[in-house]
């Protein structure tokens, strides 16, 4: 799997992850990639830094502290090019589906916070679009 940094021509950042290098063409050429947060099927890769790693490496790490490895990597995704808004998570994505509907423009920043179990509801009656992700606690990192 490769993982490349993708900017749609909206200037919205996102990450696309595909099986090697053509799949990415054909998908870019067949017009099937597409920017998450607009729907943008313009997009050119940003420049990235490759991650270098060796198989040896992988089969010495035992299947836990791989997923706990990436978990802390996805993690620091986040926290850097998000705004965490505590518990306020659904009245900030309700907000901001509010605004898409108006057609007003949208932060590149992404958020991201807690919510309880009737807010979760809340927003997915009202069809706002959220991801629920396993976060790894620090004092595992």
């Amino acid at each position: 799997m490769i993982c490349y940094q993708l900017r749609c021509s909206a200037g919205h950042p996102f990450e696309g992850w595909f099986p090697n290098s053509t799949s990415y063409d054909q998908q870019q050429d067949s017009g099937l990639v597409s920017c998450p947060q607009c729907g943008v099927t313009e997009v050119e890769k940003s420049l990235m830094a490759p991650a270098l790693s060796t198989r040896a490496a992988q089969k010495t790490l035992p299947p836990d502290e791989q997923v706990r490895m990436a978990l802390r990597a996805f993690r620091k995704v986040v926290e850097t090019q998000c705004d965490d808004v505590g518990d306020r998570f659904a009245e900030e994505a309700m907000k901001r589906h509010d605004a898409q509907l108006e057609g007003e423009r949208q932060s590149e920043r992404g958020i991201y916070g807690t919510m309880s179990d009737s807010e979760k509801e809340r927003l997915e009656d009202e069809g706002v679009d959220f991801t629920p992700v396993p976060w790894i606690d620090r004092s595992d990192s």
